[in-house]
């Protein structure tokens, strides 16, 4: 007699099976599937995962979910493509190297072809990013110079270091929250807290320029570098730091604002909690 097709039937002595449904920890993202997309490509990653007859040998956090520490708000496009084997991204993507990585790790040869960048017969990979398409019609010898003479002018204002004359013009505001504690009358020395966050905004391109790696955009993972965010924040909590990476960088400070709230700490003491938010609007010509 033929087995039902469930994950959720076993046989007598088997270990249990997996659940129909999945819970992933990819990364500290949570991310909940169905058994059937994960044992969708064989021989990759997860397929190998969870084909395992002894589930306790796999990875868990504290909740019971299946932990994988990889790049979690990536992941979703590794589990897109999983479900149908199709690769949908947005536009202006910018993460397609990064995300070419993580389809090696989860094993899925397909997913990395599509993701790996196009080479056409005129260019060879060791090709320089800056040559001119190929000429569809043959123009005579002085347009031809002229064309390449443009080329190069635009490769070289591209490839110009950060102190050169053709830095983009633009504005970046960072912003933080903090807040202290200030005793009775002022009478005793107000207790400063850490700054939680720096928040940036601007144009992506220009905060991506300034920042580096130290730019966390995991929560704006998408935007096009011609967008403008405001999600963006820094993995340091320096004022001082952020202010010496923007003054490297061309830009100096044009205006800054201030607010702040009270409230007092307990019902029982005259101590208040003042919360203020800070931002500083730097400009480069």
């Amino acid at each position: 007699m033929a087995l039902p097709d469930n994950p959720s039937c076993t046989l007598p002595g088997e270990e249990p099976p997996f659940p129909e449904i999945i819970e992933l920890n990819v990364g500290g993202q949570v991310y909940i599937t169905r058994y059937a997309t994960v044992t969708s490509v064989p021989d990759s990653l997860l397929w190998e995962m969870f084909s395992r007859k002894n589930i306790k040998t796999l990875a868990r956090d504290t909740k019971g979910r299946f932990f994988v520490d990889r790049d979690g708000f990536l992941f979703r496009y590794i589990l897109d493509y999983m479900r149908d084997q199709q690769l949908v991204l947005p536009d202006h993507f910018p993460e397609r190297s990064r995300l070419q990585r993580e389809a090696e790790y989860f094993n899925l040869p397909e997913l990395v072809k599509l993701l790996t960048p196009k080479i056409s017969k005129q260019n060879s990979i060791g090709d320089d990013a800056c040559q001119s398409d190929p000429e569809e019609s043959s123009p005579n010898a002085d347009t031809a110079r002229n064309i390449a003479s443009l080329g190069a002018i635009a490769c070289a204002s591209i490839t110009q270091g950060p102190g050169s004359e053709s830095r983009r013009a633009g504005f970046i505001t960072i912003g933080y929250r903090g807040s202290y504690t200030l005793g009775r009358d002022s009478q005793t020395d107000a207790k400063f807290r850490r700054v939680a966050r720096i928040m940036v905004c601007g144009k992506t391109s220009l905060a991506k320029e300034v920042f580096g790696d130290t730019l966390n955009e995991s929560r704006d993972p998408d935007r096009p570098p011609e967008r403008y965010t405001s999600r963006y924040y820094l993995k340091f909590t320096f004022l001082e730091q952020a202010f010496d990476k923007l003054a490297d960088s061309g830009f100096h400070m044009v205006a800054c604002n201030s607010t702040g709230t009270c409230a007092f700490a307990h019902d029982q003491t005259d101590d208040k909690i003042w919360t203020s938010y800070t931002e500083y609007v730097f400009y480069r010509e």
